[in-house]
């Protein structure tokens, strides 16, 4: 009896909400159509995506928004439009579902030299093959040391992400300007895999961060009904979409498969119902500097920030900072120089998050 007790209280500890107290939450913008990601491009401004195509620069200051001039072909079909945008050194990083013709699209990312008037961009990658659907794009982009990671969703189509000889359904890793590394895992022992795959077997990885502290990848993925993730990307190796479930079932309500079996990439956790995982971040900063080391994951069909403390790949525990109080969070970002936190939500708003 006393065992269940402390479990029950140990539960209890983990989901706790922090009191609104101890943090503020400010709109900062609003009116935005379909907004998807923003990144820094230093303390005062921010670029944002629109899933219609649109790229913005708004100053902090003024809120003052100016919209730039862009060469892609999106196509915005479901989930799929302009999304993920990364500021580094000078360079603008796009992922979008480019316009592959006859309704077909790719998970595909350009980059272009910044100006704050017109982005003439280049492909660097394109997920083969195009397919004709409007789900699962993945999307986010990240850059440690030279490489750059991409996670590329299976677009709906399941065991796709069993075969590494697509691009579906994996994680990328390039070089910046679109090389591919040379130890990749296809050069290491994965010989049928496609040089830019880095890992396979995820469904929809909406959020990917590199931890300032170990230098890892740590991602979210979106599983079906259950089975959302947060977990590391690992080289070679395989998350097991749709061998395994992750917890979770097909929307028709049938069975997928095993939450995990060994052979495969474990998660750190596991969300069963699914919170409708999105972005994520490694928390560094002073605002909070007790949240240091902690991811951050943003969630959509319960509104919700989530802190996870995990060491390694063990899970330690789980706090909600809030939930239903902005809508549905679509993309989170740090300020580095403040800590203070920066969220997108599908209702057109950004907002900022301090104490």
């Amino acid at each position: 009896m006393k065992k269940i007790i402390f479990i029950l209280i140990l539960i209890l500890i983990q989901t706790l909400n922090l009191k609104s107290e101890d943090f503020r939450l400010n709109q900062l913008i609003s009116g935005l159509n379909s907004p998807w990601s923003l990144t820094f491009k230093n303390k005062n401004e921010i670029l944002i995506t629109e899933k219609s195509g649109q790229i913005l620069l708004v100053n902090l200051k003024d809120n003052k928004i100016n919209k730039i001039k862009h060469n892609l072909d999106v196509l915005e079909d479901g989930q799929g439009g302009l999304l993920e945008i990364l500021y580094y050194d000078e360079t603008v990083f796009v992922s979008y579902s480019e316009n592959r013709g006859n309704g077909k699209s790719s998970t595909s990312v350009a980059s272009a030299n910044f100006n704050d008037e017109n982005l003439n961009f280049k492909n660097i990658f394109r997920a083969e093959p195009p397919i004709n659907s409007g789900y699962h794009f993945g999307s986010r982009l990240v850059i440690k040391d030279d490489f750059l990671f991409i996670t590329s969703g299976e677009r709906g189509e399941g065991m796709i992400a069993q075969d590494p000889t697509k691009h579906p359904g994996s994680i990328i890793r390039i070089y910046m300007d679109g090389k591919i590394p040379e130890d990749n895992p296809k050069f290491k022992g994965k010989d049928n895999w496609l040089p830019e795959i880095y890992q396979i077997g995820v469904r929809n990885p909406q959020g990917m961060d590199v931890s300032p502290y170990n230098n890892k990848i740590y991602l979210t993925n979106h599983g079906a009904r259950g089975g959302d993730w947060f977990g590391e990307a690992k080289h070679g190796e395989n998350y097991g979409w749709k061998i395994l479930g992750w917890g979770g079932t097909n929307y028709t309500g049938t069975k997928i498969g095993p939450k995990w079996k060994p052979g495969f990439s474990k998660a750190i956790k596991y969300w069963v119902p699914s919170i409708a995982a999105s972005s994520m971040v490694i928390y560094k900063g002073k605002e909070f500097n007790e949240w240091n080391g902690d991811a951050l994951i943003t969630s959509l069909r319960d509104q919700s920030l989530r802190k996870i403390k995990f060491n390694d790949d063990k899970f330690i525990n789980e706090q909600i900072i809030f939930k239903d109080k902005i809508g549905r969070i679509r993309d989170i970002e740090i300020q580095e120089k403040t800590g203070e936190i920066f969220l997108i939500t599908d209702q057109g708003s950004v907002w900022k998050l301090s104490k």
